[in-house]
């Protein structure tokens, strides 16, 4: 598979939706323009193209699970926008621009990631040929991901982890808690309103697990051996904040070995899907072998 072309044809479909997102005059043109500062940015949209692939792998076209692509890549936009901010991580660049603080100043920063969270729920409200019931239940997952039970709890553990030595364990239920649950939820959520059997979802739960888990690992060794025109910010942001990593736990080559015997674990929890499905087998490839 030619996953350079594989990641751009879903980028630009990914793209194409997003900016027609605030076209509305209807929401204020600084609080838009600061929106689509972000959004515009750039990045490798692993959350929407994984829910992407998962829709490929089930048989289905990826139009059925653009809203909730669209509501990912917002979501993680809000995540970026906060965590850049001076109270905390204090970062300057993000995707090798100004952070959005830099150039619209924190408090303007501060509402576009409030309303870039508020308009994914908004975003979900446009599924079509689901049952309400699923859209519900998909709804209630990605806030499950999104919020106090995933992704931002797993932030306030990352705080008050700062300056401490923590074990591997308590590091994977950061990493879990903090990445792995915006990763998993494009893979389960995407699995559900293509009408996934339950035997199917369980196998690309797994997936899910292992690749977000894996991402958070291979960013871990990208913020040490990385450059800033690689991975778009600051080299060694965690050291210089005190945060603990899987290369502080493991070295470089125990993170990349821990890395990539979870993306084994990925490949295997989905062997049993036919080639539809070599789009969620590149990308799990994909996570451990970027530069960026």
């Amino acid at each position: 598979m030619d996953l350079k072309a594989y990641l751009n044809k879903y980028q630009s479909f990914l793209d194409e939706a997003l900016l027609s997102s605030f076209a509305s005059d209807a929401v204020p043109a600084r609080l838009r323009e600061a929106m689509n500062y972000s959004l515009k940015a750039g990045g490798k949209r692993v959350r929407p193209v994984l829910a992407f692939a998962t829709a490929e792998a089930l048989g289905a076209a990826p139009q059925k699970v653009l809203p909730l692509a669209v509501a990912l890549e917002m979501i993680h936009t809000f995540s970026l926008i906060h965590d850049d901010l001076p109270a905390m991580d204090d970062d300057d660049l993000r995707r090798g621009k100004p952070t959005n603080h830099k150039v619209f100043g924190e408090a303007t920063a501060i509402l576009a990631g409030d309303a870039l969270l508020a308009e994914a729920f908004f975003v979900l409200t446009q599924l079509e040929g689901v049952e309400p019931r699923c859209i519900v239940e998909v709804v209630h997952d990605v806030a499950v991901a999104s919020g106090a039970r995933g992704m931002t709890g797993g932030q306030q553990l990352d705080l008050d982890a700062t300056g401490k030595v923590n074990s591997t364990a308590e590091l994977e239920q950061i990493h879990r808690f903090k990445t792995g649950a915006l990763l998993q939820v494009p893979v389960t959520a995407s699995a559900k309103l293509c009408g996934a059997s339950t035997q199917e979802l369980a196998k690309l739960t797994n997936y899910g697990a292992a690749v977000g888990l894996a991402f958070q690992i291979a960013d871990d060794v990208l913020d040490v051996t990385g450059t800033i025109e690689e991975i778009g910010k600051d080299v060694g942001s965690d050291r210089d904040n005190h945060k603990s990593t899987y290369v502080d736990l493991l070295g470089i080559d125990g993170a990349k070995a821990k890395a990539k015997s979870l993306v084994q674990e990925a490949l295997l929890a989905i062997q049993g899907f036919d080639a539809k499905a070599d789009g969620l087998r590149a990308l799990a490839r994909y996570i451990i072998e970027r530069k960026g």
